[in-house]
């Protein structure tokens, strides 16, 4: 599977993400749909975006008791979304049942992935607020390789962590790394950072990339040099 540039759209409403997407004349990126739009706009953005001709990635992390997250997830594959995602956090349990709701009766359905640790999160954090006190790195893996086992088709990590998941979980387990930012660009409030050359090179099979792009003087340009280093 080729590598790929996702633009996260953290737009408040439809004329705001519409307006941004139509600088994008003579290409279509992969973009990511939040909650905020999605809470906002509800399924119709999903259905507008990708009549447009944009794949999709529906980022809403679900995480609820098994049975909720089965009904959900089949709600959402008929969006014809190209990825969504859940919270490895809810047990392999949990993560099985998306896996059913997901697929269609004719057996495809989009790829679905799981949040390891958001990459807000730092070992700090971890510790005093959520109590986990081993390694971040090994709750990454630990998480990783539970979507492996319940059949998930990879991870959102980050990119520090791609390398790490791919020897953990094999080269076919996709990494979606958010947290990447251009050499000369702002951290943001993300914590665990890197450049896309940077993703490209540790492995990361998708980065996501928000405000380097949708806050940049020239949005398109800002997309092109974020493709021209990650993918090549």
């Amino acid at each position: 599977m080729g590598k790929d540039v996702i633009i996260a759209c953290d737009f408040a409403s439809k004329e705001a993400t519409l307006e941004f997407l139509d600088k994008f004349t003579d290409v279509k990126p992969f973009v990511k749909i939040g909650m905020e739009l999605f809470y906002a706009e509800g399924p119709a953005i999903v259905k507008e975006i990708k009549k447009r001709g944009h794949k999709i990635f529906l980022d809403l992390k679900l995480h609820d008791i098994p049975n909720t997250v089965k009904k959900s997830m089949a709600v959402l594959s008929r969006l014809d979304v190209d990825m969504t995602n859940l919270h490895a956090g809810g047990t392999i349990s949990m993560m099985e049942a998306a896996l059913e709701g997901l697929t269609r009766e004719d057996g495809t359905r989009p790829l679905l992935i799981a949040v390891t640790q958001l990459t807000s999160t730092d070992q700090e954090r971890m510790e005093n607020d959520l109590l986990i006190k081993e390694p971040i790195d090994k709750v990454v893996m630990h998480y990783a390789n539970n979507a492996k086992i319940a059949g998930l088709d990879g991870v959102v990590c980050s990119p520090l962590e791609a390398g790490k998941v791919h020897d953990t979980c094999g080269k076919e387990f996709l990494t979606v790394t958010p947290g990447v930012r251009f050499a000369d660009g702002d951290k943001g409030d993300q914590k665990r950072v890197m450049t896309p050359a940077e993703a490209k090179k540790i492995g990361s099979d998708y980065i996501v990339v928000g405000r380097p792009i949708t806050a940049a003087a020239d949005p398109v340009a800002a997309y092109k040099r974020c493709c021209e280093e990650f993918i090549g």
